[in-house]
């Protein structure tokens, strides 16, 4: 299969993660979203949201968006609990990770990082609703070693991504102990070395 993905992008990399771990055999295509790459004529063909991850299969078929690539690419696998409730309470946080985490916390590391906003310029109410998450995550890992249980499912990969980096978007861990042992944790499972 081809991966078509940019590494600057934590959505990206859940698909190479998940690849990695499950030693899923990929080719690689690096695709720089921030020279326009995902809107040509040809990128457009695979993906018409113009998107990356995209995945293109060896049968052709295409699929994009990070969760439900991960989701497909992990299936009969352990990063899917056996029981049904706590694989749905695993989509439950798959679900939140791209509405009330990724556009908060990621997209104030883009600001900062790729646009080279001071923090002080950053919307005060994306840093009101990234504290939120990191909070609400915060509340769940002070109570489970992992976000579904004792065991990493595709919910700790998918939001792994951008919290282990959030201090590049502002973000300070410092009051996220739960939260600071849970990306160690997932880092070594994941066979990823610490996050600068």
């Amino acid at each position: 299969m081809k991966i078509y993905g940019d590494t600057n992008s934590g959505n990206c990399l859940k698909v190479k993660w998940i690849c990695d771990r499950l030693a899923l055999p990929y080719d690689w295509i690096s695709v720089d979203t921030l020279k326009g790459e995902t809107r040509t004529t040809e990128f457009l063909k695979l993906n018409s949201a113009g998107q990356v991850p995209t995945v293109v299969f060896d049968d052709g078929r295409a699929l994009a968006q990070s969760n439900a690539i991960i989701r497909y690419l992990a299936r009969g696998s352990d990063l899917i609990p056996a029981d049904d409730f706590a694989a749905a309470k695993m989509d439950e946080w798959l679900f939140w990770e791209q509405y009330s985490h990724e556009p908060y916390i990621a997209v104030c590391r883009f600001q900062m990082v790729y646009l080279g906003k001071p923090a002080s310029d950053l919307d005060p109410d994306k840093i009101k609703r990234g504290y939120a998450a990191l909070a609400r995550m915060e509340h769940q890992l002070a109570a489970t070693r992992f976000l579904v249980g004792e065991a990493v499912s595709l919910a700790d990969v998918a939001l792994l991504a951008y919290t282990r980096l959030a201090h590049e978007g502002g973000f300070h861990l410092d009051g996220y102990a739960a939260v600071r042992r849970w990306i160690g944790d997932t880092e070594r499972y994941l066979g990823l070395p610490p996050a600068r």
